[in-house]
C-alpha cells in the first residue's frame, strides 16, 4: 500500500467518515505569499528544483542542519545538484512535516508513490521535469487542478497591483492583501528608505497616503490586511512628532515607537472597519537572527525563530482602544509561540459581538506551528476556550504553487481530532451536526467570514 493512502493520518472510523465530507471542498487560501506576476504570466517552472525548492526556506533550514554547504542550497550549484541534496535529506526528516508535505505533493501532482531519496532522486527528477513541460503544469494550471476558489496574496501598499488587474478574468479569484509593515515599523532600518521611496514628508501625508492606498486596494477586491509584528503595540505618543524625530535621524524610545505604531494602525483599522475588511495580526516572530547570513542572502531565507515576549497586556489595550472607538474590524490573531495559545484563546472572547460570527478568530497554527502538534494545540485551545465550530480554518502562508496539499493535511488532522473526540464519547456520533462543523471549518466559515 502507498505511504500516502486514503486513510493517511485518519486513525478511526469516525475520522474517515468526516474526512469524506470535506476532502473535495474547494480551497480558500486567504493568506499566502504567491507571486501574482507568476500567476498572471502563467509561469512555467523550469524543473523540479524550481517548483519544490526555489524560495522555500522551510526546506533550506533542514538541509543546512545536515551540514550541506550553502553552495548547494542557495548558492551557485546547479538546480539538479540542489534538488539532489534535498532528496538525500528527505529520509532523515522523520517527524518533520516537510516529509509529509513533499510526499503529498509528489503523490497529488505527479502520481509518484516512491519516497524521495538519494536512490529515487534521478527517476523523480526526470518524471517531474517531464510533466512540468506540459501546459497544465504551469502556474495557473496547478492552481486550477488544486480546486482553489480564492487566493489572497500579500502585497505592499505601494504596489501597482497590475498583475491582479490582469488576473480579473482568471477562474480563481486572485485578490491583494494590504501589508503596510514597512510604513508602520518606524524603529526598523527599512523605515526611512521606504518613506523616502513613497515620497511623503510628514505624518499627516503618510496617514493620507495610507488611506488612499487602502481605497485603491479595496477597488481591486481586497478583503484583508496583514501585519507581521513581534508584539502588538499600544501607546499615546504624538505620532507626528515621533515621525519628524525619526526622519531627522533621532533615536526613538520604546514608548515613542509604540505610540507611532498604535496611531498608524488605528488609522488602518478605521479604514478596514469602514470597508468590512479583516485585519490579520501575526505575532511573535524573531526575524533575521543570523546577521552574517542576512547580509549575504537577505530576509526570508531561513534564519527566523520564535520570540518569547509577553504579549497579552498591550494586545488587550490595543484591541480595547479600537473597540472603544468603534473601529475594531474583524480580526484574526496568530501567535508563533505555543505558550500564547491560551492568551489568544481567551483574548477572543473579550471582544466578540454581532452580527459577525466569530468576529475575532484564532488563526491556524502558523509557520513553526504549521504541523500536526501545532495545529492540534491551536484547535484544542480554541475548542476549550471558545467555539471551534466558527473557526475559519487553514491557509498555506506559502510561496509554493503545490502547497495546497497543506489544506488536505490540515483537513485530515482536523477530522482526526474531532473524530477522536467522538470515538472517546466526548461528543455524540451525530453526523448531521458533525458535517456542519467540519465542512464549516474546511470551507464555509471562511467563505462567509470574508464575504467571498
Amino acid at each position: 500500500m502507498s505511504f500516502i493512502n486514503d486513510n493517511f493520518m485518519l486513525k478511526g472510523e469516525v475520522a474517515k467518515k468526516l474526512y469524506a465530507m470535506v476532502k473535495d471542498l474547494p480551497i480558500i487560501d486567504y493568506h499566502c505569499h504567491l507571486n501574482p506576476k507568476q500567476i498572471a504570466e502563467n509561469y512555467q517552472f523550469r524543473n523540479a528544483f524550481d517548483l519544490f525548492l526555489s524560495g522555500d526556506h522551510y526546506k533550506w533550514r533542514q538541509i543546512r542542519t545536515l551540514g550541506v554547504d550553502e553552495e548547494y542550497i542557495t548558492g551557485g550549484a546547479s538546480d539538479y545538484e540542489k534538488f539532489r541534496e534535498f532528496a538525500k535529506a528527505m529520509p532523515m526528516m522523520i517527524g518533520n512535516p516537510i516529509f509529509h508535505w513533499t510526499q503529498l505533493e509528489l503523490k497529488r501532482y505527479f502520481g509518484i508513490d516512491e519516497i524521495l531519496s538519494e536512490d529515487t532522486c534521478d527517476e523523480i527528477w526526470e518524471r517531474c521535469n517531464e510533466l512540468l513541460a506540459k501546459e497544465e503544469y504551469r502556474a495557473q494550471g496547478l492552481i486550477t487542478r488544486s480546486g482553489v476558489e480564492v487566493i489572497c496574496t500579500t502585497d505592499d501598499p505601494a504596489d501597482t497591483l497590475e498583475y491582479h488587474k490582469a488576473l480579473q478574468g482568471f477562474s480563481t479569484k486572485v485578490l491583494p492583501t494590504f501589508r503596510p509593515d514597512k510604513a508602520v515599523e518606524i524603529g526598523k532600518e527599512t523605515f526611512i528608505p521606504y518613506i523616502e521611496k513613497i515620497g511623503v514628508k510628514s505624518y499627516a501625508e503618510l496617514e493620507k497616503w495610507i488611506r488612499e492606498r487602502i481605497a485603491y486596494f479595496d477597488s481591486l477586491g481586497c478583503r484583508l490586511s496583514d501585519h507581521a509584528l513581534e508584539y502588538v503595540s499600544f501607546g499615546t505618543a504624538d505620532a507626528s512628532l515621533v515621525f519628524d524625530k525619526r526622519m531627522a535621524g533621532g533615536a526613538l524610545t520604546d514608548e515613542e515607537i509604540d505610540g507611532f505604531k498604535c496611531a498608524l494602525m488605528t488609522v488602518c483599522a478605521e479604514e478596514y472597519t469602514a470597508r468590512g475588511w479583516t485585519m490579520q495580526l501575526h505575532i511573535g516572530a524573531l526575524r533575521n537572527n543570523n546577521r552574517r547570513m542576512y547580509e549575504r542572502l537577505g530576509p526570508d531565507t531561513g534564519f527566523d525563530s520564535i520570540n518569547d515576549l509577553c504579549i497579552a497586556e498591550k494586545l488587550s489595550a490595543f484591541l480595547g482602544h479600537l473597540n472603544t472607538a468603534g473601529v475594531l474590524p474583524k480580526t484574526i490573531l496568530y501567535c508563533l509561540n505555543p505558550k500564547d495559545n491560551y492568551v489568544i484563546g481567551t483574548m477572543l472572547g473579550n471582544f466578540q459581538e454581532g452580527p459577525a460570527r466569530g468576529k475575532l478568530q484564532f488563526g491556524s497554527g502558523w509557520w513553526f506551528c504549521d504541523q500536526r502538534d501545532g495545529m492540534e494545540g491551536q484547535m484544542c485551545a480554541l475548542a476549550n476556550l471558545g467555539l471551534i465550530s466558527t473557526f475559519v480554518g487553514m491557509l498555506t502562508d506559502s510561496r509554493s504553487f503545490v502547497s495546497y496539499t497543506r489544506h488536505e493535511y490540515f483537513r485530515r488532522i482536523m477530522c482526526n481530532l474531532i473524530g477522536k473526540w467522538v470515538e472517546e464519547g466526548e461528543y455524540p456520533e451525530d453526523y448531521r451536526a458533525l458535517e456542519k462543523i467540519v465542512t464549516g471549518i474546511a470551507y464555509y466559515n471562511a467563505k462567509n467570514y470574508f464575504n467571498f
